[in-house]
């Protein structure tokens, strides 16, 4: 085994540690509404949980405004009883056979709220990003002890690992100021 091995096996996670944090920033709102700030809302249906964009259209037709059409009116109230849970900040408002969501404008302590929540999301994709790299580094100690791998070799996978998280740490505090400055806007 060769430690470039070692460094290589941990990208993948990574990867999906930083499309995680993309997908939870996507949730969170800013000064314009998007889907996805609802998409994903668990609805309760016939005793089953569906996320929201299984069971209706999600459309945008002002910047503040969320428009859900469902795919069946029966699905209307357990629609509007999750919608009410999620903490958007807005009533959901059933309109014939639709249901709007007017977002509020944002306040300055609301805006702190969010800022706030996404250092704790970058925090938490840092520590990820940590373990994976003390996993590695624990590996490739392993394989020195066991005689598989050069003891200096050890030290070039220490230093590859580093890199490695350095560039997913500046890829999470980018995405983490991209956030930032979307909702100071």
């Amino acid at each position: 085994m060769d430690y470039k091995e070692v460094v290589e096996k941990i990208k993948p996670e990574t990867d999906k540690a930083v499309a995680f944090l993309e997908r939870e920033f996507s949730k969170i709102r800013t000064s314009r509404a998007t889907p996805a700030l609802v998409e994903d809302v668990v609805v309760n249906c016939f005793g089953q949980n569906f996320p929201l964009k299984q069971l209706a259209s999600i459309s945008i037709p002002e910047s503040r405004q969320i428009l859900i059409q469902p795919w069946d009116k029966s699905y209307l109230e357990g629609i509007v009883s999750a919608l009410a849970k999620t903490g958007t900040g807005a009533d959901p408002v059933i309109d014939g056979e639709t249901i709007r969501i007017n977002l509020p404008l944002m306040t300055e302590d609301y805006r702190k709220e969010l800022i706030k929540m996404i250092a704790e999301k970058q925090e938490d994709a840092r520590k990820v990003m940590r373990k994976w790299r003390d996993q590695a580094w624990s590996e490739a100690q392993l394989l020195t002890r066991e005689g598989k791998i050069r003891e200096d070799d050890k030290f070039k996978a220490k230093e590859e690992l580093q890199k490695l998280i350095d560039e997913y740490v500046k890829k999470i505090d980018e995405m983490g100021e991209r956030k930032k400055k979307e909702i100071s806007e």
